[in-house]
């Protein structure tokens, strides 16, 4: 069998339309010892593409993440042949907040071998990730979150937290996992050893190496938040409990985001106005994620700057010829910080008034 996706982006979404699937968009992660990674992703991807997943997967001698979506009717498939495989057997498979603000969450399913499923540059042998730290449950976060003798820190990178975090939070200015651990642990946990330390991200992955690292580092209290945002947020929805969540989810899929409350806490990123939706440059020479409201998509063309703008009016050939050569997947990743904008994030001013209130 192909192990492989052989069909370009406009044959994708025929064939999706065409068979008129509803997907449910799903995540999960797991730490734990895949002695032949290969082999496991190749088994993955047989079974996955006869019920049509999609989406992104990473497979590691440390485990398996996944973002994925998966139709509707093949749910229960889908399920019952993850359940039996031994160290996935009743994972937690944390289902989207809101699936309605893109009609394809992915296109296609790719699923990759990577070093680690989470990258952290950490190369101490003696290291256990699966020595974690204790979880917490929605109701048990918010109570430990309100102790004066908590810390509280978003797991997440800067772009993420610009457009929802939890109130009274710590939003480290970071760009990547990898850098946060030490810059978390020197600019804010170095002399609160003996304090209750809670983390939390967006399903769980990076909050969970997190705890298990800082637990190495010497940390006694450490906490995260069970299944990150999304099963808080589905938690507190289904059983009424108060959300301390303010603003939007980022996600890893074409939503880019989820509504979690009604407040939206940042601004365009062209023209400063209230608006919390990422977006990616139209120019495929660009492709820069950033913040862009919608009279700004409009007026704009879905473009990060003037001379992006410009470009996606030349001949195809033309803009195929100012590619050549270049790399821009550094410039992807800037993600707000670009000098194009003339709102881009800036880790010196507020992130939201309402932490005020």
């Amino acid at each position: 069998m192909q192990l492989w996706n052989t069909l370009n982006k406009e044959e994708l979404e025929a064939k999706w339309r065409e068979i008129g699937y509803k997907f449910v968009t799903i995540s999960f992660y797991h730490y734990a010892k895949i002695p032949n990674p290969q082999l496991f992703r190749d088994h993955l991807f047989q079974q996955w593409s006869k019920i049509d997943v999609v989406g992104r997967t990473y497979v590691a001698t440390e485990g398996i993440n996944a973002q994925i979506a998966v139709p509707i009717n093949h749910l229960d498939q889908f399920r019952k042949e993850l359940y039996e495989i031994d160290f996935l057997n009743n994972i937690r498979l944390n289902i989207a907040v809101d699936d309605a603000e893109a009609e394809f969450p992915f296109l296609k399913l790719k699923i990759k071998v990577r070093n680690k499923i989470l990258a952290d540059g950490l190369e101490d042998e003696s290291f256990d990730v699966t020595n974690k730290g204790k979880h917490l449950n929605a109701e048990e976060f918010n109570a430990l979150t309100s102790d004066p003798n908590t810390i509280l820190i978003d797991f997440r990178n800067h772009y993420e937290s610009e457009v929802g975090h939890f109130k009274n939070a710590i939003l480290p200015d970071v760009d990547t996992f990898r850098e946060s651990l030490p810059y978390i642990e020197e600019e804010y946990l170095k002399g609160n050893e003996d304090k209750n330390l809670v983390m939390y991200c967006t399903g769980g992955i990076r909050c969970e190496k997190a705890s298990a690292w800082f637990k190495h580092r010497g940390f006694k209290n450490v906490h995260q938040l069970e299944g990150g945002i999304i099963k808080y947020a589905n938690d507190c929805k289904e059983k009424g409990i108060e959300n301390k969540f303010i603003g939007k989810n980022f996600v890893f899929d074409e939503r880019r985001g989820e509504r979690i409350s009604d407040d939206v806490i940042a601004v365009c990123h062209q023209c400063g106005d209230p608006a919390d939706t990422h977006t990616n440059c139209a120019n495929d020479a660009c492709h820069l994620l950033f913040i862009q409201c919608d009279s700004c998509k409009a007026k704009r063309e879905n473009c990060c700057s003037d001379d992006c703008q410009a470009t996606i009016h030349l001949p195809a050939e033309e803009q195929k010829a100012l590619r050549k050569g270049k790399v821009v997947s550094n410039l992807i990743f800037k993600k707000g910080r670009s000098e194009k904008l003339p709102f881009q994030h800036n880790p010196e001013k507020p992130v939201s008034l309402i932490d005020k209130k």
